[in-house]
Formats: structure tokens, C-alpha cells, sequence
């Protein structure tokens, strides 16, 4: 199968990009987290805080206040305990544990990893990787990187007047072995939304940061002592509390050291990490894919200018809204992703218009993919399917953003048709007032980033479902995302045709009865 037709068919034909026999192997599966052996580590204070809600002042964090800021992020919150739906076979007695984070992941399989390159004043500069088990750093290679990091991101942004560089990799057999090729659009989301929330954490905390989709691959990989066939750099975040250039003149890019030059000038290093599994099986699809989206030198570094959108249809103007109050930590506790828990109930246009634009505001990240890193526009979009919404219409709608409006584009009750494109049933969607749905370029801006334009894509609708789940939660409701759905039908709903658009994931989002569970936080 190639690319192309992998691609097409991961999203329109999802039937076809896997065997039809392939089995789940539960108890040969491998670890959530990853763990590395042998390896000097430095323990991160558990007396966290349990409130994060006032903005701190910018300050270069000490190794205690690192800690809470990757605690934040990615770390164990919650420890959960439940009986598993009847016909699950995921364990055999019903009975289901599972430890929590304040993001969410396909069949809570976290492929995702977390690496820092730091300078702490109380912390030995070097590569350390996050272990989210044990809440601690383990030290991967000691050094000063600046330069090294600096030249694999092209020179664009000064690495040297930053505390630290985050690196977000997927590990390619952690959610494989569930999903089958079927993992790689998971992958993409799972990143964005640890990066959601990474960016949302890091206001609280102080920090400027900036998104870097194009960089050496290679030479990141190297760098952090990654085999390409098993894990790989999705994006490169530094992160910083001082005046920074994030996007330095590139006239003289045709000088710069390409991926095997680097590589060349640090040694390499085997680390041993363990993740249970004893058979891993081989991904030639993901690796294939991964291979081909990789850079391999600055010149082939680009650029996405965001395409408007021009839905035509009645526009109908939202009320003027107050910015949500929230603290993160109490929601990042309380998001909760009900099934068949939903409830129904009606949504005020204020609520509406509340969720709709905290949203989105954080759409306007600084990133490497636009004309200027300190102008923001998004490239995936909101369309919604309203029911029981107070003073709107049942419809099918498209977010304006800019105008803080909806664009009426199919009016009626899609409630059965969205049920229908929904083949495993696990959501009752007739409970559910508001059915988002994340939309982008039906071809994935493969003219300008080639294959990686559809890593980068799902990754920044995996961005916009954190944000939509954080704002949704703060508003004392639930969002369940969905990727078992007919984005054909959806498309056709929403008349994206003519947009050159396509649904990328179905968030259904509203009120919800409690679940039947225990459920205990693990530091307070």
C-alpha cells in the first residue's frame, strides 16, 4: 500500500489499512510510560501544588518548580477503579484500574514521551527524559546542546537565552499493538494534545514558548539516543522567561550543517529502556510513514499561510463573553470523557459562546509554520451540530472566530445521522446538545510540508480537542472525543466540499450524570 492511499484510507477507510484478523495480544501489552534503566536520576518534589490558577510572574524555574510544571503537564494525577462495560474483553474479570493524566489518549495508551534539554542553576545541564512513573528526570546525556539544537531547528530561534527545550516523541509500538496502523492518526492527536496542555501550563508558570515543527529529525533522535524505528520527535518546544528571537534571519540557511553533519559531532548513546512487551511486532507502515516526513536539512523547511474559510450561510452573532476563571488544576482533576453517561440538558447561548471563545483564543500560538511566529491564525477550524441550545436553531454550524459568530449551513436535527456514522455505538448522542467537529485541509497542506503536513495536522486538532475539553470542563461539562465516525457523512453535513475541508475528529460535549467508579488523587 503507499502513502497516499494509506493516508486516504486511514481516514475515509479505516477498514482497509489493517488486518482483518488482527488480535490483541492484553497480556504481552506494553507499558503507558516508558522506563530507562541503569541511568543516574533526579527526583522531583511531590508536594504539589494543588491550585493553578493566577498567572505567575516570568522567572527561571528552579528544579522544584520545574518538577510541577511537568507534573502539570503530563503527570499521574489520578488513580481510577471501575468495572469494564459488559462484552469488554479488555479484562477478563471486569474489573478496570487505570492511572489518570490531564490529557486524554486513545484507549488511555499515552504513545507519547516527554524530553528536556535543561539549564537549571540547581540541576546539572544535559538531555533528561521525564519519567512519569516515578515523577522524576533520569539524565540521558550530560552537556550544554545550544548550539546543536539551535542548528537542528535551522537556526531560528536563539536556544542559548532559553532555560530548556522540550522535546515531544511517539512511541510507535505503545499504541500499536491495540490499534494496528490505525495508531499513527492517534499518535498525531495524542501529541497535540500534550502540547495543549503543555502551552496552557507554561501561562500559568511564566514561560514564553514556541512551537518548532521543522527540524532535523534525525539529528534529534540522535541527540536524545531514539532509534527511528521505534520512537521519533514529533515537535521541539523551548521554552523561556527572557527576551528570546524565536525566528532569526535564515538568509544563509544554504551554510547550515544538515542532519548527518550533526549527528557526526556527539557520540552515540544506547540506553536501556524496558516496556514490557516481549514480542513487539514490526510497523513498516509507520515507519515508512515516518521516514518520509522526515527533514534532513533547513532547505527543506517550510511555511502553511492559513487558507479562509468562506462558509456562506446566515450568520447568527453570539453574546459578548466574559473569559472563563478557572483554575487548571481543579479542571485538569474533573475532565471527565462520559460515554453512555450523558445527560440530557439545555445549553445557554452564553455558555456557547463561553466555550467557543476560550476555546480558541489559545488557537494563537507562536509556531514556525506562519509568515511571522509572534502572528497567530489556525488551520484547523470548529463546525458544531446544535440540539437544545437556548434561542439557536438545530443545525449544523461553522465558527467564525474573527466575528465570534456561527454561519448556519445546514438547518435540522442531525442527531440520527451522526448516531448512524458512529459504528460502535458507544455514545448516546441523542443526550448530547453540542457535537463539535475539528476540521483542516482535506489534503493535509501536502503541496507545501509533504507527508509531515499530516503528523503536523492531526497534532494541532489534538491542540484545539485539549483546549475545547479544558473550557468545556470549566464550564461544568464533558467531551468525549471520537474518531469512530463517518467523516465522509460529516463533511457532507457541513458542505466542506466546496471548502477544500475535511472532519478530523468528532468531540461530542455536554452535561453528564456521575459514573459509578473510585477514584483517588495520587499526590495531595
Amino acid at each position: 500500500m503507499n502513502l497516499d492511499t494509506f493516508l486516504h484510507n486511514l481516514h475515509f477507510d479505516i477498514d482497509q489499512i489493517s488486518p482483518p484478523d488482527w488480535e490483541v495480544d492484553w497480556e504481552d501489552a506494553p507499558l503507558a510510560y516508558k522506563l530507562y534503566r541503569g541511568l543516574p536520576v533526579v527526583p522531583l518534589s511531590l508536594e504539589v501544588p494543588l491550585s493553578c490558577k493566577e498567572m505567575e510572574a516570568p522567572a527561571k524555574p528552579e528544579l522544584r518548580r520545574m518538577g510541577h510544571f511537568l507534573w502539570y503537564t503530563f503527570g499521574l494525577n489520578q488513580v481510577s477503579q471501575s468495572l469494564s462495560p459488559i462484552g469488554s474483553n479488555e479484562e477478563a474479570d471486569g474489573f478496570m484500574q487505570s492511572f489518570r493524566r490531564s490529557v486524554p489518549s486513545g484507549g488511555a495508551l499515552y504513545p507519547n514521551e516527554l524530553y528536556m534539554f535543561l539549564k537549571l542553576d540547581d540541576l546539572p545541564e544535559g538531555i533528561y527524559h521525564y519519567d512519569v512513573l516515578h515523577h522524576r528526570l533520569v539524565l540521558l546525556r550530560k552537556g550544554n546542546f545550544d548550539s546543536y539544537i539551535a542548528r537542528a531547528l535551522g537556526n531560528r530561534c536563539d536556544v542559548s537565552s532559553c532555560f530548556g527545550t522540550v522535546f515531544v516523541t511517539t512511541m510507535f509500538w505503545k499504541n500499536y499493538f491495540k490499534y494496528n496502523n490505525f495508531a499513527y492518526r492517534l499518535q498525531g492527536l495524542d501529541g497535540g494534545a500534550v502540547m495543549g496542555q503543555l502551552l496552557e501550563v507554561t501561562k500559568r508558570f511564566g514561560f514564553a514558548a514556541g512551537v518548532y515543527f521543522n527540524f532535523l529529525d534525525r539529528a534529534l533522535n540522535h541527540l536524545l539516543g531514539l532509534s527511528d524505528q521505534e520512537e521519533s520527535v514529533y515537535a521541539v518546544i523551548p521554552l523561556s522567561v527572557e527576551p528570546t528571537s524565536w525566528a532569526v534571519n535564515r538568509s544563509g540557511r544554504d551554510g547550515m550543517a544538515s542532519a548527518s553533519e550533526l549527528c557526526e559531532e556527539v557520540t552515540s548513546v544506547q540506553n536501556n529502556d524496558w516496556v514490557r512487551s516481549i514480542r513487539v511486532k514490526e510497523f513498516p507502515m509507520l515507519t515508512g510513514i515516518n521516514k518520509a516526513s522526515m527533514q534532513e536539512s533547513a532547505k527543506s523547511f517550510r511555511k502553511i499561510s492559513p487558507s479562509e474559510t468562506n462558509c456562506e450561510g446566515r450568520p447568527l452573532t453570539l453574546p459578548h463573553v466574559k473569559r472563563i476563571s478557572y483554575d487548571l488544576a481543579s479542571v485538569c482533576r474533573e475532565r471527565f470523557s462520559p460515554d453512555m453517561d450523558f445527560v440530557s440538558g439545555k445549553v445557554s447561548q452564553e455558555q456557547l459562546a463561553a466555550l467557543l471563545q476560550e476555546a480558541t483564543a489559545s488557537c494563537l500560538y507562536r509556531n514556525d509554520l506562519e509568515m511571522a511566529l509572534d502572528r497567530g491564525a489556525s488551520r484547523v477550524t470548529l463546525y458544531v451540530c446544535l440540539n437544545n441550545v437556548e434561542g439557536i436553531p438545530d443545525g449544523a454550524y461553522y465558527y467564525d472566530i474573527d466575528a465570534h459568530s456561527l454561519r448556519e449551513l445546514n438547518p435540522g436535527d442531525h442527531r440520527i445521522a451522526l448516531q448512524n456514522g458512529m459504528p460502535a455505538g458507544n455514545v448516546n448522542l441523542f443526550q448530547v446538545p453540542l457535537c463539535f467537529h475539528i476540521a483542516g485541509d482535506k489534503d493535509f497542506h501536502k503541496a507545501e510540508m509533504g507527508y509531515r503536513g499530516y503528523r503536523i495536522q492531526q497534532i494541532e486538532a489534538g491542540m484545539l480537542m485539549q483546549w475545547l475539553l479544558i473550557a468545556a470542563t470549566a464550564l461544568g461539562m464533558g467531551g468525549h472525543p471520537l474518531l469512530g465516525f463517518d467523516a465522509k457523512m460529516c463533511d457532507e453535513i457541513y458542505r466542506m466540499e466546496s471548502q477544500g475541508k475535511t472532519s478530523l475528529i468528532q468531540i461530542p460535549i455536554g452535561f453528564y450524570r456521575a459514573r459509578p467508579w473510585l477514584r483517588g488523587n495520587l499526590i495531595s
